[in-house]
């Protein structure tokens, strides 16, 4: 690539070269400059309860064991033996007291030392185990039940990283007496797309859905979104759209979950569930956030949440053209098993693999990297410009805030990728 990462983002991020998308080398500068030095999520507390379960993650492609140990402390390895560099785990998650490479048999804790090594009674010499654990991710944080992990080890705190987020997060999170909980495996898929765009289109991009999601998204829900609808940036590469509600609005109209199918077709147990949580939102997260109906959230560089069919999702770089994206159903962490069952409908009838709304997107997301990487287009970039300048502070809400057409949300995306890979460029 003949081009600086200064020429492939315009000053104001309103022109997006096509090689955003689709050159090796940028990818290269990504995996330094953004997932060298970011906080990349790797599970939730709900998932590793019990000393010795885990779960398996990445950090852009990096294998990582993410473990309670016996002394209940979380502990994120990387999957890689020692000896020979095989995964010592192969299984999704689990429960375990030891993993044990296949090759040579040697094996570790749950925490990530090493163990035993079968061969060393044969020889004289007998290596320091202490030194020979599975490398460390060396910080890891969690906020919420959220689990983060750092390949840099200077990185401000978790906390500082997510800033004014938290505001928008809690307003979820926090309307749970006992927060959330991930319900079983991730959903995996992988698409012939970059990495980026699914993290742009839950970033703030909810005014496709009128479009491309024409057959599901009725007109009125569309409307709501463009009468009610805001759109924040709180730190570049942070965002949120959710719609404020009126404060004489029913209650029906501003509960969570009443709009998803489990709200119109669970019944009287699920809809008396969602009313209560409702009923006692204003007490738990202000009456602001009480009125708050989420849409798309964003965490830099690649987790998304999607409010309405609470689905966590983390877009795992495989290369410029290829992303193996992970998505989570959750649901409130006490309630009732029956009613955890019916509130997954939320999120299985909408997205993961089989999603009428996910097919639609993954689609979108294909056709969007051929077109990054089509001949004799390069001097046609793309046009992030709409409502550019138009976001202001607002007196209630952290951030830079907007109507949702406002394309700021990817405009400071891109305002920071590219500081951030020209802070590393010249390592190439």
């Amino acid at each position: 690539m003949s081009l600086r990462v200064s020429e492939l983002v315009n000053e104001d991020a309103s022109l997006i070269s096509r090689r955003c998308w689709s050159d090796e080398r940028v990818y290269a500068l990504e995996k330094l400059g953004i997932f060298g030095k970011s906080w990349l999520f790797l599970g939730h507390e709900s998932q590793i309860k019990q000393p010795g379960d885990f779960v398996q993650a990445y950090m852009c492609e990096t294998p990582i064991i993410l473990s309670r140990g016996q002394d209940g402390g979380i502990y994120a390895n990387i999957n890689s033996c020692s000896h020979r560099g095989l995964p010592v785990c192969r299984a999704d998650h689990g429960n375990t007291k030891r993993f044990v490479c296949p090759y040579h048999n040697w094996s570790y804790s749950v925490e990530g030392n090493l163990m035993t090594i079968p061969q060393e009674t044969e020889v004289v010499q007998k290596p320091d185990k202490s030194q020979l654990g599975l490398k460390r991710v060396p910080r890891v944080e969690a906020w919420r039940g959220m689990i983060f992990g750092s390949f840099d080890e200077a990185i401000i705190p978790l906390g500082d990283y997510l800033g004014d987020m938290r505001f928008y997060l809690d307003a979820f999170l926090n309307r749970f007496p006992q927060g959330i909980e991930f319900i079983g495996a991730p959903h995996r898929w992988v698409l012939n797309a970059n990495w980026k765009l699914p993290v742009e289109n839950q970033l703030g991009d909810v005014n496709h859905g009128a479009f491309l999601h024409s057959s599901i998204i009725p007109k009125e829900a569309q409307d709501m979104i463009e009468r009610l609808g805001y759109s924040v940036v709180t730190t570049p590469g942070h965002g949120a759209t959710f719609r404020l509600m009126p404060e004489d609005s029913p209650i029906d109209e501003m509960a969570w979950g009443m709009e998803g199918m489990a709200g119109m077709f669970g019944g009287d147990e699920v809809q008396n569930y969602l009313r209560e949580v409702q009923a006692q939102a204003a007490e738990r997260v202000g009456d602001l956030r009480a009125r708050m109906k989420g849409l798309t959230y964003g965490i830099y560089p690649n987790l998304s949440f999607l409010w309405s069919n609470t689905s966590f999702k983390v877009s795992h770089p495989r290369g410029p053209g290829k992303v193996e994206y992970w998505s989570w159903s959750v649901v409130p962490a006490d309630a009732p098993g029956s009613i955890k069952k019916t509130l997954r409908t939320n999120y299985s009838s909408f997205f993961g693999p089989a999603g009428i709304l996910e097919q639609e997107d993954a689609e979108v997301w294909v056709q969007q990297f051929i077109g990054s990487n089509i001949d004799f287009a390069d001097d046609r970039p793309y046009y992030y410009g709409l409502g550019l300048g138009e976001e202001k502070p607002h007196a209630e809400l952290p951030g830079l805030v907007s109507v949702t057409a406002n394309e700021f949300y990817a405009r400071h995306f891109f305002s920071r990728w590219r500081d951030e890979l020209q802070a590393v460029e010249e390592m190439l």
